[in-house]
């Protein structure tokens, strides 16, 4: 009788412990590990290239407000900015290419990234999880270091206000190209509210466009901005053109040309805390695998 009546009680007992477990190992994966937080330098950084990038606007506003034909300037204005936000998803997509085939740990300056991006590939879903100015802040500090001499320069020769625009726009597209790269990775369900129209009309890159990018050997797509210039530089083999070019002349091939090495093919199921750990994420890191949910 006692035997038979404890039983129930140790059951519900085991189920008791058990769901604590249960619950912390889900919360434990929902954890952001501390390689992918935002550390106050990180903060700064962003923030000193958020604040140039605001006072190349500010100066464009500021122009435009004191000028004589407000309207034909600020249309100028606009027609720059759209200028620049365009040169900015081209110079991401040279700029990937290059990374993604040339050079190696030991080229200077570039080095650390061009071995990153192998990790990326292989373990690419740790942009999605990293914080804002985790993500974002190398290239708010190239922005801060580069775009304030170019305004003070653009301000001694009098330039007007389309040439501050250009390079405020190019700038923040730059910076933001990590964000609008996030998001094209990230699970439609979690998506910010209007990201997947602005996705959808081509203002940023889509997840469908980008996910090309990442089936081997890894040679197209390589815009991350809009994508606009995706299209033409893949249908007329712009970047192969380049690729011959370069081995002409050097004799070095390009990663895209050779079987994929084992480095670089993705890890199905990357576990992010081990992936940023290993430290396996790039400047421009490539992020989880495209989903529909």
């Amino acid at each position: 009788m006692s035997s038979s009546a404890s039983a129930p009680l140790s059951q519900a007992e085991s189920a008791t412990r058990t769901t604590p477990t249960m619950s912390s190992t889900a919360a434990s994966n929902d954890v952001i590990p501390d390689e992918l937080r935002s550390t106050w330098p990180q903060r700064a950084w962003t923030l000193a290239g958020s604040a140039a990038i605001l006072a190349s606007f500010l100066t464009t506003a500021r122009l435009v407000g004191v000028s004589g034909s407000a309207g034909p300037d600020l249309l100028a204005a606009a027609m720059a900015a759209f200028a620049g936000y365009s040169l900015a998803d081209l110079a991401t997509g040279v700029y990937h290419w290059l990374i993604d085939n040339y050079g190696g740990a030991g080229t200077p300056i570039l080095g650390a990234q061009i071995a990153a991006f192998q990790g990326h590939h292989r373990y690419p879903s740790t942009i999605t999880r990293r914080e804002p100015c985790n993500n974002l802040h190398a290239l708010a500090r190239a922005a801060a270091l580069a775009l304030v001499p170019a305004d003070a320069a653009l301000s001694a020769a009098s330039a007007p206000a389309a040439a501050h625009a250009f390079a405020g726009a190019f700038a923040a597209c730059v910076v933001l190209s990590q964000q609008f790269h996030a998001w094209a990775h990230e699970k439609r369900r979690r998506l910010p509210p209007g990201v997947e129209a602005l996705q959808a009309a081509g203002v940023l890159v889509s997840r469908a466009q980008h996910a090309a990018h990442h089936r081997q050997p890894y040679n197209t797509n390589y815009c991350i901005v809009s994508g606009m210039w995706n299209g033409v530089l893949d249908r007329y083999r712009v970047f192969e053109a380049l690729e011959m070019v370069v081995f002409l002349r050097t004799s070095v091939r390009p990663r895209s040309w050779d079987e994929t090495d084992a480095s670089w093919m993705e890890v199905a199921g990357d576990d992010v805390a081990a992936t940023a750990a290993a430290g396996d994420d790039g400047l421009l890191q490539t992020a989880s695998s495209i989903s529909s949910d």
